[in-house]
């Protein structure tokens, strides 16, 4: 499943404020990726006609399970690679800019080896 890394970040970007806020609205999303109220508004309707998240009538958004996967799995490498920069000596705000970016474009088997490599203590 090959999604816009746009789309990628809106999803995680959901996950990270329900976890946080409990209910997550449009607005919620306005704030903290500092876009623009129409560009999230096109975003969210993407995202609804493509099956990743559903919007009630009060606007509240829920993650449908393929968009929770995605958002899971980009939460996870975020984590684990601003985590691992920061190890490293990076500074955190760095890290987590460039763990942003980072989520984004490396592979499946680079992270994989990455997580076996850091929970052997490595």
């Amino acid at each position: 499943m090959k999604i816009q890394e746009s789309a990628e970040n809106y999803l995680e970007s959901i996950l990270m404020l329900k976890k946080s806020k409990g209910m997550v609205r449009s607005i919620d999303i306005v704030n903290v990726l500092e876009f623009s109220k129409p560009s999230v508004s096109v975003a969210m309707k993407n995202l609804r006609e493509n099956g990743y998240i559903e919007m009630d009538s009060d606007g509240y958004i829920t993650l449908l399970p393929p968009g929770q996967q995605i958002a899971e799995k980009m939460y996870e490498r975020h984590t684990m690679i601003s985590d691992w920069l920061k190890s490293l000596g990076v500074d955190p705000k760095v890290a987590v800019q460039d763990a942003c970016r980072m989520e984004h474009v490396i592979s499946e088997e680079t992270f994989e080896a990455m997580k076996k490599h850091m929970k052997s203590g490595g």
